[in-house]
């Protein structure tokens, strides 16, 4: 099917768009429908005698920790709904913060969240960090300059602690009253993605003489200082909890204008420059690839070709799956880009990484090719110039579409069905 060119690349950008406002849609309404009251059990930890917990109507809004006999323990509040516009890495967290019977904290806990389990996990585990807001009271908790009183990340979870710390600090203030306006935080890590992000346009837009040589050198800063050092890479997990909860604009500028030029660059001027020039993984493959023995090379036969290259639109649906209905299943799991996360990796992550690894020695660039969901979604949006059709992928663009919208329409019957009546 013929169809101008500038149409079909509207109709795929619409596509993107209109998926990703359906994901928002529905995980605020099941924010909304299903909001994870706080419960007893939650406060255990901190009150042992804790049995029943009551509202507190003044403004600060939070519980009244009880025991048997009506006697008053201590006080507890929760972040959300509050801190929703709060984004660390690629979603927002709730967060439970107790204070004893004389009104300073005992601690918090992290009740959920949509950013990467590896990053709460991270954040949890690092005690220094449990331990900022410990003995302050109220309104010393509310007046906390995060930057002035050195509260720095978490090593490997940066943007998921970071907003951990100004939800609890935005909660406290919302009491007070003295909400301030929130900076954009450009930090080193924003400015080193930017230029690296500069860069890849050069090599991407410029001449391509001598360019090539150039190239090899960059790979090798993409790989340790995007993948290794900085580990802030494009996946599912982050597009689809940017998806849910918002954009994080303010916590990680940098890795945000990474993503749009991912995006716009392609769908403008029909250059593939996150895949080309800016994923470590695919820089890894490359020089993989180059180091391997020629008579290592397999030609893929074309049937076995054919079949392969629709895994990547398979784990596409399956991603859209997980995330509308939602099922209990880690997105990071699903690619190999966390695993250059070194110190939070999982094992199923590492395991994708290196199976796409050896691979490459045998068929260059194959996890590309073969199975990366994130690279497809690049490689949907990228304009193919005037001679571009209406093809198959955009058949299927349209029907992933309609799936999505179907699952948020029949959300409660399917959850019921595959998750049990419990749900």
């Amino acid at each position: 099917m013929r169809a101008p060119a500038a149409l079909l690349q509207l109709y795929r950008l619409g596509i993107l768009l209109a998926v990703a406002w359906l994901i928002r849609t529905h995980h605020a309404r099941l924010r909304v429908e299903g909001d994870r009251p706080v419960r007893v059990e939650e406060v255990a930890s901190w009150f042992t005698n804790a049995a029943g917990l009551r509202l507190d109507l003044t403004a600060r809004g939070g519980f009244h920790v009880l025991d048997k006999a009506g006697g008053e323990l201590g006080y507890v509040v929760r972040t959300l709904p509050h801190a929703n516009r709060i984004i660390g890495y690629c979603g927002i967290t709730d967060t439970l913060v107790a204070l004893d019977s004389n009104g300073q904290v005992l601690g918090f806990k992290i009740r959920h969240s949509e950013d990467t389990r590896t990053h709460v996990g991270d954040v949890l585990a690092e005690r220094h960090f449990r331990k900022t807001w410990n003995q302050m009271n109220w309104d010393q908790v509310a007046g906390m300059d995060l930057k002035q009183a050195g509260v720095e990340g978490v090593s490997g979870a940066t943007m998921t602690s970071l907003a951990v710390a100004e939800g609890i600090v935005h909660r406290f203030r919302v009491a007070q009253g003295e909400l301030r306006p929130q900076p954009v935080r450009w930090g080193t890590r924003d400015i080193g993605l930017a230029a690296v992000l500069a860069l890849a346009l050069w090599l991407s837009l410029a001449n391509a003489e001598g360019r090539e040589r150039w190239r090899r050198w960059f790979q090798w800063l993409v790989i340790g200082y995007v993948g290794f050092l900085n580990g802030d890479l494009l996946a599912q997990s982050l597009f689809t909890g940017w998806a849910k909860s918002g954009i994080a604009w303010r916590m990680a500028p940098g890795l945000v204008l990474f993503a749009a030029a991912a995006v716009l660059v392609p769908w403008a001027s029909r250059r593939p420059l996150y895949c080309q020039q800016l994923c470590p993984h695919g820089a890894l493959q490359e020089v993989v690839a180059r180091h391997a023995p020629q008579h290592w090379r397999w030609s893929v036969p074309a049937a076995l070709d054919r079949g392969l290259r629709w895994v990547p639109a398979a784990l596409l649906a399956f991603v859209l799956i997980v995330v509308m209905l939602p099922l209990d299943f880690d997105l990071a799991s699903l690619e190999p880009f966390d695993a250059y996360v070194i110190r939070s990796a999982g094992v199923a992550t590492i395991s994708v990484a290196v199976v796409g690894l050896v691979a490459a020695l045998f068929v260059p660039k194959a996890y590309c090719k073969y199975g990366c969901p994130t690279g497809a979604l690049l490689e949907f949006v990228r304009a193919r110039g005037v001679n571009d059709k209406f093809g198959r992928r955009d058949w299927v663009a349209g029907l992933l579409l309609l799936a999505g919208w179907a699952m948020h329409w029949q959300h409660a019957a399917l959850c019921q069905l595959t998750l049990g009546p419990a749900v």
